[in-house]
């Protein structure tokens, strides 16, 4: 693992997320991996629908930026499904291929039809779900994961056992269910799946270091980002050893959507030192794929994809945007495949009507121009209540410096 807070033209971030006090208090793992689920907790966005090749696209270029499993959909869901993931199976993918399933043997044959190398079994385990929808009690869930489990890596399947909600389960029901499945069915992993996005990084550490005492099987967490906590969670569950973060490219997903690909990815290598070998500088292709396919646009302040992110209004420090972009910025633009870039508006100094003039060539300006220039920006913006376009600066440029002319 790397311990730099600095790469030059990479990345500047807080030198006491590695101090000797900070590392001590964690338990990383010594390897974490991605699992995505774009393709099918993000396609359960509503209003969200992808095409085979939409999804062949997607996977495709996750696997290009180094993303370890994709969970590639649901093969049950149609047979649209069942075709997209078989034909992303045949890719060759260096992404190894999961499918979701349901505790039933047919759901696993599915998963081995369309040539996956793992599954995800999904049963229910928070009480609001075993008491009010299905009426079930945890000795109905184990009954019906038992052979499930145990058909799928008897047959090669990598088996995630997945009990959704484990948040809002009842002590008792996890822990039976966790003995239970260790005594007649170990899975290859274990998911804590915060279902609702209603736990705090507190409470999901407790949880992992409290399922891995019980099974001793490799944590996977999964969270909804219902709080704004769905980042937070996940990291938080590795730094008390979960092994796999579940993720979805743009944060897609149901209702406030998953926690994003793209926050985790650059969280695990700049924050914490994994060095993943992801191609950042691709994320920009990836976002913009995804937010087409699922007509979802991108915010401007997204972290790492948000279009402002690495824009300046305000004149003050403007040079460093563009000549030493880390000064301003914790990463590099281009780290993430981005550039700087200085806008106009209400925020603007002189050091920005002087940079805007070069940048479009339109020459220099006297103190006075610049200074009349800079009061229409403003007055402009303000009307506006936004930033102005490159044209609308030239409008205002051309006519200041036309009648200063003549």
């Amino acid at each position: 693992m790397r311990n730099n807070h600095i790469e030059e033209g990479k990345f500047w971030v807080s030198p006491y997320n590695f101090v000797p006090e900070v590392h001590a208090s964690l338990e990383l793992p010594e390897k974490v991996e991605i699992h995505d689920a774009t393709l099918r907790d993000g396609e359960q966005t509503p209003g969200v629908v992808m095409t085979v090749d939409d999804k062949i696209a997607i996977a495709s270029k996750l696997s290009e930026i180094g993303i370890e499993r994709i969970e590639a959909g649901m093969p049950a869901v149609s047979p649209q499904d069942q075709q997209a993931i078989k034909e992303i199976s045949r890719l060759g993918l260096k992404s190894k291929i999961f499918t979701f399933a349901r505790a039933m043997k047919a759901d696993i044959d599915m998963a081995l039809e369309c040539g996956a190398n793992g599954v995800i079994i999904e049963v229910p385990i928070g009480y609001p779900k075993l008491k009010t929808q299905f009426g079930w009690t945890w000795r109905d869930v184990l009954t019906k994961s038992v052979p499930v489990i145990n058909y799928a890596r008897e047959n090669g399947l990598y088996a995630v056992f997945f009990p959704y909600d484990t948040t809002r389960a009842l002590p008792e029901d996890l822990e039976n269910l966790c003995k239970g499945v260790m005594a007649e069915a170990v899975p290859d992993s274990i998911g804590i799946v915060d279902t609702m996005g209603c736990a705090t990084p507190e409470a999901i550490k407790y949880m992992v270091r409290w399922v891995k005492g019980m099974t001793g099987l490799p944590v996977e967490i999964h969270t909804h980002n219902d709080f704004g906590m769905g980042v937070a969670t996940e990291i938080a569950a590795v730094t008390a050893g979960a092994v796999c973060v579940h993720s979805c490219a743009n944060g897609l997903g149901e209702r406030t959507g998953n926690a994003a690909l793209e926050e985790l990815m650059i969280s695990l290598d700049l924050l914490y030192g994994y060095e993943t070998g992801y191609r950042f500088e691709m994320l920009p292709e990836l976002a913009e794929l995804v937010s087409r396919v699922a007509n979802v646009p991108i915010h401007r302040n997204k972290p790492v994809l948000g279009s402002g992110n690495f824009t300046r209004e305000s004149g003050i420090g403007i040079q460093y945007v563009m000549n030493d972009p880390l000064v301003m910025f914790g990463t590099h633009p281009g780290f993430t495949g981005r550039e700087g870039e200085v806008v106009l508006g209400k925020k603007s100094g002189k050091a920005s009507i002087t940079y805007k003039l070069k940048e479009l060539g339109m020459g220099d300006a006297t103190d006075e121009q610049n200074a009349e220039i800079l009061d229409e920006v403003k007055q402009a913006g303000i009307r506006k209540k936004d930033i102005l376009t490159n044209d609308e600066f030239r409008k205002i440029a051309n006519a200041v410096l036309s009648r200063e002319a003549a």
